[in-house]
């Protein structure tokens, strides 16, 4: 619990960052992390508050009191141990999760939370600084193969599991590289890439394989230079098959003049992004320097485009959000402990953007096939009386237009790719997931799961983990009958 009357002595500490100015000329990582003895005193703010709350907000239930009492002791390889036995990439975590465990901490009612995901930061980054995080390779192997579809956090979580409890694992990825949209939907200057590639070194290490440019499906679904394994071929030579592909598809926006040059998908121009920042060649890149942009979308992906689209030289940058204005302070009495809808700040919108609510998009106008600008107009929420539901109405004369040169729509993902899933004939829910419940993940089809975003649909690093860990038991019973991996 730390220090007793800790949380009454010492203030709430964060992060410290490079000044936009100056980061905005690189794409490293700009966070620096707190040093041993600042550690030590926002560990030591951590409560005996009875019941830990913040374990309950964590998706992946991470024992924080726990180890923020190691961390003011400063036992920190005991930290790193209580760590990694919930969560296992915590570097990931601990840069890019929204920390709802900080929204549930106690201390939270009426003060400032604890630093939970700075002191998690601090510890993953001594643990690798002083060698104490190497492979864990099983003492025997089963001589089951499992197949894991995707390398994204859930399924690298899934594989990791599987491969320690003596599972042959063969993880499959399309992309030229291992690691989903870590690699390539998160921006470098949120998480460096070599975070994964050590990780990855790991589970090498530990019997996991990877086969990276493989498209999984049926061959005319798949790019050109992909190596295709079917669903059949996965049948007959692996034990047991786990979907974790993650949601895929994005959400659209079908309003007059979407053809036009310049619109593009979020995802398309961060994936470009990273490739160019990690070597790849692109024939050409969708680039933003020198050209007007809005984002459509207020989420973490509209905010990853933002901070993209200011280092790549932007002229401006406009952020639009259809819903409302949130309120910049919550209520806390009313929602904590659950995760509230506030404002919320994202470093990138330091660095530079204008921001708007209530804004729907109309149209796109251009000329020779070109954006040059985009037709909006303001809407206003209201509950209707008979439904109950929040509906939209336009704002009256509120029609207006900006100039744009390039458009990002970031407004989520709506589902997984659809020919994956009709590759292994599984069912899915309403909407489109693969349908397995949580007890034990299981498809309709026979020895096929199914975890993370593919599964639960658009959702956090820190869920994907989880469910590739609780994935990987199910799995585990699956193959021997019983397991001893942790759920």
């Amino acid at each position: 619990m730390g220090k007793i009357t800790g949380f009454m002595e010492f203030e709430r500490v964060s992060e410290s960052y490079e000044a936009p100015k100056a980061r905005l000329k690189h794409w490293r990582e700009f966070v620096a992390p707190l040093t041993d003895s600042e550690a030590k005193q926002q560990g030591a703010r951590c409560m005996d508050c009875g019941i830990p709350f913040c374990s309950n907000g964590c998706p992946v239930n991470n024992i924080i009191p726990d180890w923020n009492d190691l961390v003011y002791r400063q036992d920190w390889q005991q930290a790193l141990a209580v760590l990694h036995s919930t969560n296992n990439f915590p570097e990931f975590t601990g840069r890019v999760c929204p920390a709802p465990c900080e929204t549930a901490c106690t201390l939270n009612i009426n003060s400032d939370a604890v630093g939970i995901k700075s002191i998690e930061h601090a510890i993953i980054d001594k643990g690798w600084q002083q060698g104490w995080v190497i492979p864990r390779p099983p003492r025997r192997k089963t001589g089951k193969k499992v197949a894991v579809v995707g390398s994204g956090p859930s399924g690298l979580a899934c594989a990791q599991q599987l491969a320690r409890a003596g599972h042959a694992v063969t993880v499959f990825e399309k992309s030229n590289r291992v690691g989903g949209l870590l690699r390539y939907g998160i921006p470098d200057f949120k998480l460096e890439k070599s975070h994964i590639d050590r990780r990855l070194a790991q589970m090498e290490a530990e019997g996991v394989t990877f086969c990276p440019s493989t498209y999984v499906g049926e061959a005319k679904h798949a790019s050109d230079g992909l190596t295709v394994r079917t669903a059949a071929s996965l049948h007959e030579e692996f034990d047991a098959i786990v979907l974790a592909g993650g949601a895929e598809t994005p959400r659209d926006l079908p309003v007059p003049g979407r053809e036009l040059s310049g619109v593009h998908f979020a995802m398309d121009f961060l994936t470009q992004q990273n490739k160019a920042s990690n070597g790849d060649r692109l024939a050409s890149q969708l680039t933003a320097k020198g050209k007007h942009v809005i984002v459509i979308g207020g989420g973490d992906t509209g905010s990853d485009c933002v901070g993209t689209s200011n280092r790549q030289g932007a002229a401006s940058v406009t952020q639009f959000e259809l819903m409302s204005r949130l309120p910049d302070v919550e209520n806390k009495a009313l929602t904590w402990p659950y995760w509230p809808a506030k404002l919320r700040t994202s470093s990138s919108h330091v660095e530079g953007c204008e921001r708007d609510w209530a804004v729907m998009t109309k149209s796109f106008e251009g000329t020779k096939g070109q954006i040059q600008k985009l037709i909006a107009c303001r809407v206003e929420w209201y509950c209707d009386k008979v439904t109950g539901q929040l509906k939209m109405r336009e704002v009256e004369g509120s029609q207006f237009e900006l100039q744009a040169d390039l458009v990002l729509l970031a407004m989520g993902f709506v589902s997984p790719v659809k020919q994956v899933l009709d590759a292994f004939g599984i069912d899915i829910d309403a909407r489109g997931n693969a349908r397995a419940n949580t007890d034990d993940y299981h498809c309709s089809a026979n020895k096929v799961f199914a975890a993370g975003d593919i599964r639960r649909g658009q959702s956090l690093v820190v869920w994907a983990i989880r469910e590739g860990r609780q994935c990987a038991r199910s799995v585990d019973e699956f193959l021997m009958g019983s397991s001893v991996l942790p759920r």
